[in-house]
């Protein structure tokens, strides 16, 4: 009767050789053609056009008279947030969905910031920059966690907070420490 050859010697072999025959395999694939991306500008299309978000390719300019160095700057007129690096360069800009009440035109800073709550709206927030207190309300930056645009306002109803789209809303918070400026223009 021939001996048995134990289990754990075929699983052994049959590893070693799958592991030969990924290592030749990978060889392989490195020597051959390495596939480019090309670079080109994206076309609108019906369903980027239909969007809720306005695609731009170059975004408005700072507005004159937001002053100058690193700070937020946000126009009520144009609904839009700028982030504003220390050499005056905007690094990111966005437009953004107000609230029922907006804090006079002048300097600001940030002064709290919260990770989560629910807004006025009963919608989940995330991403809360609190900066001004207005007419007894509290004036902030937040987007939803589902990042959906925010409904529209109860008949009479006072609401500080200006909603971002969720990527806007994660760049600002990181720009946005507590101590940040933020500038209010017309």
């Amino acid at each position: 009767m021939p001996a048995r050859v134990p289990s754990w010697a075929w699983v052994s072999g049959l590893t070693v050789a799958a592991v030969a025959a990924v290592t030749v395999l990978g060889v392989k694939a490195d020597q051959g053609p390495h596939p480019t991306a090309a670079v080109s500008k994206p076309r609108p299309s019906a369903t980027a056009e239909a969007s809720s978000k306005p695609r731009e390719t170059e975004p408005p300019a700072v507005p004159d008279g937001s002053g100058a160095g690193r700070r937020i700057v946000y126009s009520l007129g144009q609904k839009r947030v700028w982030l504003v690096d220390a050499s005056d360069v905007p690094r990111r800009s966005f437009a953004v969905w107000p609230g029922t009440v907006s804090p006079a035109p002048g300097d600001y800073t940030i002064g709290a910031r919260r990770d989560s709550t629910t807004g006025s709206d009963g919608v989940p927030i995330e991403h809360i920059v609190y900066f001004a207190l207005e007419d007894g309300v509290s004036v902030a930056f937040s987007n939803a966690l589902d990042g959906s645009s925010p409904p529209p306002p109860a008949e009479g109803a006072k609401t500080g907070g200006i909603r971002l789209h969720k990527p806007d809303g994660a760049a600002l918070w990181t720009f946005g420490t507590k101590g940040t400026k933020v500038t209010v223009v017309r």
